[in-house]
C-alpha cells in the first residue's frame, strides 16, 4: 500500500518537486451550514513542506448572533459575548494563511466560510489553494468505512480528545495528514489541489436571482459567476438508487436556490468524484432540488424521465460517504 511506502521518502531528491512548500490545516467551528451563518471559533496548524508542524492558533469569534447548534460545538452566547470579532482577527488568520495550502476535512466548506467571512469584513484571503483530505484519502485508496474524520483518525491511530473543538479537529487533521502526505509522495500522488477564489463583495441580505447563462441565476452576494468545470475521469454508472450511496461518475444535476452557494455545492460534487451537468437528460443520475413541486424545466424533465430527485440536505449527507468508481 502507498502508506506502507511514505517512509521510503527521506531524502531531499525523493520529495516531489512539485508539491506545496507549506500547508495550514484548518477546521472552523460555525452557528450552521448556510450562506448566512457565521465562525464562531477557528484553529490552525502550520505545516511545513512535509507536514511536520511548526506552530498552532486558535481562537473564539463572536457571531454577532445565535450561536447555533451548542450541543455540538458547545460554544454558549455566554461564552462568545466577549470574543473579538472576526474583523478584530482578520489580520492574525491571515498571517496563519499566507502563503500555504488549506488542508481541511471538507475543504470547499471551511473555505466558503472562510472566504464569507472575509468578504464581510472588506478584505480577502490569501490563499490561492486548498487540498481536501476527503479527496486525498480517495487518491490514496486507503480501506476506510467512510470518510468522517473519526475515521481517518483512526486508520492512522490518532486519538481524538474533543470532536467538534476546532483546534482539536485541526490538532487530529493535522496528525493524519502528515502520513496521507508521506504515502502521497512516496507513490507519486498527484495532490488534489483546487483553486480559492476569494469574494469580492458579500451581503447577508436576500438578494433577487439574475440571469446568467450556463448557471441557473446568482446572487449579486455569490462566489463567482459560471465556469467552465474539467471533465469528470469517471465513467457513468447509471442513476442514484435511493438508500444506496452515490458513486463517483454519477451525473447530478442541480435546481432552484439552495442554502449553500451552489457552485460551492457544485464544487463538493467535483471533489467527490461527481459529474456536475447543467441539463437533465435520460443519462442523468440525480437532480438536487429543495423545490420539487415547481414547474422548472429540470423537475419536469426529471418526471419525464424517472431521473431520482433529493432535496440538498439529503445530498449533503450523501456526499459524505461517496463509492469510488469501479476499477
Amino acid at each position: 500500500m502507498l502508506e506502507d511506502r511514505a517512509t521510503a521518502v527521506s531524502s531531499a531528491t525523493q520529495w516531489p518537486t512539485a508539491y506545496p512548500q507549506g500547508y495550514a490545516v484548518v477546521d472552523v467551528e460555525t452557528t450552521g451550514l448556510a450562506r448566512h451563518d457565521r465562525i464562531i471559533s477557528a484553529a490552525v496548524y502550520r505545516l511545513d513542506a512535509r507536514g511536520e508542524v511548526e506552530d498552532h492558533w486558535y481562537t473564539l469569534v463572536n457571531p454577532e448572533r445565535d450561536p447555533g447548534p451548542v450541543w455540538i460545538h458547545g460554544l454558549t452566547s455566554e461564552v462568545l459575548e466577549g470574543a473579538p470579532l472576526f474583523a478584530d482577527i482578520a489580520e492574525e488568520f491571515a498571517a496563519r494563511l499566507d502563503g500555504r495550502v488549506l488542508v481541511a476535512h471538507n475543504a470547499v466548506f471551511d473555505w466558503q466560510m472562510i472566504a464569507r467571512e472575509y468578504a464581510r469584513a472588506e478584505r480577502q484571503a490569501p490563499v490561492r489553494q486548498r487540498l481536501c483530505t476527503i479527496a486525498l484519502s480517495k487518491e490514496l485508496g486507503l480501506p476506510l468505512p467512510n470518510h468522517k474524520l473519526e475515521s481517518l483518525a483512526a486508520h492512522f491511530g490518532v486519538v481524538q480528545q474533543r470532536a467538534h473543538h476546532a483546534l482539536d479537529d485541526a490538532r487530529v487533521l493535522a496528525e493524519a495528514f502528515r502520513p496521507s502526505l508521506r504515502a502521497a509522495a512516496a507513490g507519486g500522488v498527484r495532490l488534489p489541489l483546487l483553486e480559492c477564489r476569494s469574494l469580492t463583495e458579500w451581503s447577508d441580505a436576500p438578494v433577487p436571482r439574475q440571469s446568467s447563462p450556463g448557471y441557473g441565476g446568482y446572487r449579486a452576494g455569490s462566489w463567482r459567476p459560471s465556469r467552465k468545470r474539467p471533465a469528470c475521469p469517471y465513467p457513468n454508472p447509471g442513476r442514484y438508487e435511493d438508500g444506496k450511496p452515490l458513486k463517483q461518475g454519477m451525473r447530478v444535476a442541480f435546481s432552484g436556490d439552495t442554502s449553500t452557494e451552489r457552485e460551492l455545492l457544485e464544487d463538493r460534487a467535483t471533489e467527490c468524484g461527481l459529474h456536475v451537468a447543467s441539463s437533465i437528460s435520460r443519462l442523468t443520475s440525480l437532480l438536487v432540488t429543495n423545490d420539487p413541486d415547481s414547474g422548472t424545466s429540470k423537475v419536469v424533465k426529471a418526471r419525464q424521465f424517472g431521473t431520482p430527485v433529493v432535496d440538498e440536505a439529503a445530498f449533503g449527507q450523501l456526499l459524505r460517504d461517496v463509492e469510488p468508481a469501479d476499477e
